[in-house]
């Protein structure tokens, strides 16, 4: 994985979650763009998740990016 590959998902026009892959099976999810911080060399980014614990991840490491559907609300009209 590559910071520009990442960057991409990061500033996309509409921002939707993303979960980092990485080879033993973890699932890192990215819930908004305020949870995620790169380093400034590119190689490693901190996620912070909702409990304010975080992950520190080497992007060398990360097999895939996917991403995550939207959750609507149960009776499909907005708010």
């Amino acid at each position: 994985m590559t910071i520009d590959k990442l960057k991409e998902f990061y500033s996309a026009e509409r921002f939707r979650p993303f979960v980092f892959r990485m080879p033993d099976g973890r699932k890192i999810p990215v819930h908004s763009r305020e949870f995620i911080l790169p380093a400034p060399s590119g190689r490693t980014v901190v996620v912070f998740q909702p409990d304010d614990t975080m992950n520190i991840i080497d992007l060398l490491l990360v097999s895939d990016l996917e991403i995550t559907s939207v959750k609507k609300s149960g009776n499909g009209k907005r708010k």
